[in-house]
């Protein structure tokens, strides 16, 4: 008689929701009154990771090893993967595992083969703040709503930003770095500049002022490297290794953690170009890309409800163009109830509930689950590391029965590779030549330096602005038009490449 026969009918209806015929990525095995049962394996089916997920739990319980062990399983199954690695842990999903007591015990208590496995990975850092190949973007494809963020303006600020860009777009002036996008506004804060606005609505001077402190202050903590060319293309996301693996892209961000803003809304920008770029295509039996956004919490902290409803929409919306969206972070009450719903695939790791404040926490999170055979405010606090609580979609997309279970450990390396052996890596990279070396181009910087008559030897400078006797501005009535938000999605004037704008305002020109 089989293990799984032997179990209460309560925990033989959970392990028959997880019996899945089709291809299926093995989290591990159920866990039923304390003791784990290797002939019910808990999974999640292959066609499922497009309808996004959460991977949760307190610091310590192993959220980051559930992220490779997902990873390492879609790469297997031809699927590429990014990852955000916050920690500078990830990177050692390249090499094979090295075996231990732990792992081969692990092995053990959920009934499957251990072999040692390394996947191919590709490093990125951005602005090449570490060892990868640099990730950076345009001023112009950022766009003026996810750039707001990253300032921290506020709604006002962000929608005199987004008439700047809008300006931008249709004279034809690339705003390609941080200093292209400082000559616009001092340009269109100038006396010879206010008259370009007048139709649509001026830019006061203080309103400038803020973004031109805002912009300054960004770039004195070495920000303006994370602007500029070549942008990265996110196409590069979408590979495939010659053996037919996907490629696991893993972006290294240690170095700016103490920038949370800016990583986690960078992410958000490769999310959103993503969806710019991709076509539709429904139902697969497979995703095109799984995206873990690790630390998801930096993301909606202080975040405008416009700011909100665009990741909503966005989250929803890309799941028809084949990329499934994982959130990584404490509790599920850090993501937006909007965005929490769409999240089909859950691995809920142990909470802690030491203050009243964790208590609250916990009894929320229960009231995420569907209801349960388990007390799970009891086994989210009892959990072990390694051990979480799961329900997935199934292949019909209903939901799973919540199921215990206890995890299996990945194969590849649970830790960082060394650097030099990242630079070898990096330096071998077909990424390597497209992207390493930056280039400054002609674009707003510049054009507007040579329109201007410039003193004998004198540098190639915007002249600076005069500062006007301080008016009302009209940009306050302009932007809450219905002809403003029209203007600001349109398509920019055919200047050699077109310019659209989407659900952020970022933009891409048409490859």
């Amino acid at each position: 008689m089989s293990d799984s026969e032997t179990l209460p009918a309560e925990a033989r209806t959970i392990a028959a929701g997880y019996a899945f015929t089709g291809p299926a990525l093995d989290l591990g095995a159920l866990l039923w009154d304390g003791h784990c049962h290797p002939d019910a394996p808990v999974r999640i089916p292959l066609p499922m990771l497009n309808r996004h997920g959460l991977v949760a739990g307190a610091t310590g319980t192993g959220k980051t090893k559930t992220l490779q062990l997902i990873a390492e399983q879609l790469s297997a199954q031809g699927v590429p993967v990014f990852l955000a690695d916050i920690k500078g842990d990830l990177s050692g999903i390249s090499r094979p595992g090295q075996p231990d007591d732990r792992v081969q015990g692990r092995a053990a208590e959920v009934g499957r083969q251990w072999t040692p496995a390394g996947f191919p990975a590709e490093f990125l850092a951005l602005g090449g703040f570490g060892h990868g190949i640099p990730v950076r973007a345009t001023i112009t494809s950022f766009g003026p709503v996810l750039l707001s963020k990253v300032l921290q303006l506020n709604q006002t600020q962000e929608q005199s930003l987004g008439l700047v860009f809008h300006y931008a777009d249709t004279k034809g002036l690339e705003l390609i770095d941080l200093k292209d996008l400082r000559a616009v506004v001092a340009f269109l804060t100038s006396d010879e500049g206010k008259t370009e606005l007048k139709n649509i609505g001026g830019l006061s001077t203080a309103t400038a002022g803020v973004i031109l402190r805002s912009l300054t202050a960004f770039e004195a903590q070495g920000m303006a490297d994370f602007f500029g060319e070549p942008e990265f293309g996110t196409a590069d996301l979408l590979r495939t290794a010659p053996d037919g693996r996907g490629i696991v892209s893993v972006l290294e961000l240690p170095a700016v953690q103490d920038r949370p803003q800016l990583f986690s809304t960078f992410l958000m920008w490769l999310l959103a170009d993503l969806f710019h770029d991709l076509p539709e295509v429904g139902d697969a039996d497979r995703p095109k890309l799984v995206f873990f956004f690790d630390e998801a919490h930096l993301l909606f902290s202080d975040a405008s409800k416009a700011f909100l409803d665009s990741i909503t929409r966005t989250v929803r919306l890309i799941r028809s163009k084949g990329v499934g969206v994982f959130f990584v972070t404490q509790t599920p009450k850090d993501v937006p109830s909007d965005v929490l719903a769409q999240l089909g695939n859950r691995v809920q790791h142990a909470l802690r509930a030491f203050t009243p404040d964790d208590q609250k926490a916990l009894k929320a999170t229960v009231k995420t689950f569907p209801n349960s055979a388990y007390d799970l405010e009891e086994l989210l606090t009892g959990l072990g590391t390694g051990e979480a609580v799961v329900t997935v979609l199934g292949e019909k997309g209903a939901p799973t029965p919540v199921a215990a279970t206890r995890l299996r450990a990945p194969e590849s390396l649970m830790g960082p590779v060394d650097g030099a052996e990242l630079d070898r890596a990096v330096q071998g990279s077909a990424l390597h030549g497209r992207y390493a070396q930056a280039v400054d181009r002609e674009s707003a910087y510049e054009k507007l330096s040579a329109e201007r008559p410039q003193a004998p030897g004198a540098p190639k400078t915007p002249r600076a602005a005069k500062a006007p006797k301080e008016e009302p501005s009209l940009v306050e009535q302009v932007v809450g038009s219905g002809m403003f938000r029209s203007l600001a999605r349109s398509v920019g004037t055919q200047i050699g490449r077109e310019i659209t704008r989407s659900l952020f305002g970022t933009a891409r020109r048409r490859r």
